[in-house]
């Protein structure tokens, strides 16, 4: 390998070697850095092709996102729904809603998308849905009670993906690092664990994500 040609890093070998980031994402993903606090929350090009490949294979026809942040993800997760499947997506953050409504209506799949402004928590009980697949990506420390909130909404085999679950790795030792953000994602990852009404698995990907199958 010659001093102008150095050899890549496994990031880019992986994203030099799977589907493209479509432009709308990209533009998305840039507008996210040039303009808002903590960018590193926004899915990018691996995890976003990640979510829309396990949507490909699930098949859903309602889809609960907690934790919409610029929309990338809900983008992700609408590319492929059917043309009668829905996306709930819950923001806490309501300075965001203006954006968010102007992305998805203008965005391919924002027409699928249904954006709602409030606490997770208060949301959840209030849409009248059964749910085939739940993301979730909102407050750390809250993981627990958002799984117990939609566990009776969940259709028998629905699934569940959880963001960050590995928490920069900060999850392995709680004693060293003990932030309200670690301990809520260990207490869910132990959580998950121990219960035998579902399938789990964590894919070390970026921040880790949980897949989470009910039986």
């Amino acid at each position: 390998m010659s001093a102008n040609n150095p050899p890549l890093s496994l990031d880019e070998y992986i994203l030099g070697h799977i589907s493209p980031e479509p432009a709308h994402l990209t533009r998305v993903y840039r507008h996210t850095h040039l303009n808002h606090l903590y960018p590193r929350m926004c899915s990018g090009h691996l995890q976003g092709r990640i979510l829309a490949m396990l949507t490909a294979m699930i098949k859903p026809e309602r889809v609960l996102e907690l934790g919409t942040y610029t929309g990338y993800s809900a983008l992700c997760l609408a590319e492929n729904l059917s043309e009668s499947a829905r996306l709930h997506t819950v923001e806490i953050d309501d300075e965001m809603e203006d954006e968010l409504l102007e992305l998805f209506a203008s965005a391919p799949g924002g027409d699928k998308i249904t954006l709602h402004i409030g606490d997770a928590k208060a949301i959840i009980p209030s849409i009248d849905e059964k749910w085939d697949l739940v993301y979730i990506d909102a407050n750390k420390r809250h993981y627990i009670e958002y799984i117990d909130l939609v566990w009776p909404l969940l259709v028998q085999g629905g699934f569940i993906i959880a963001d960050n679950t590995l928490w920069d790795g900060k999850v392995t030792d709680t004693q060293t690092n003990h932030d309200a953000q670690t301990v809520g994602l260990d207490a869910f990852n132990t959580y998950v664990a121990s219960r035998d009404d579902l399938d789990v698995t964590i894919l070390p990907i970026r921040d880790g994500l949980t897949l989470i199958r009910k039986r």
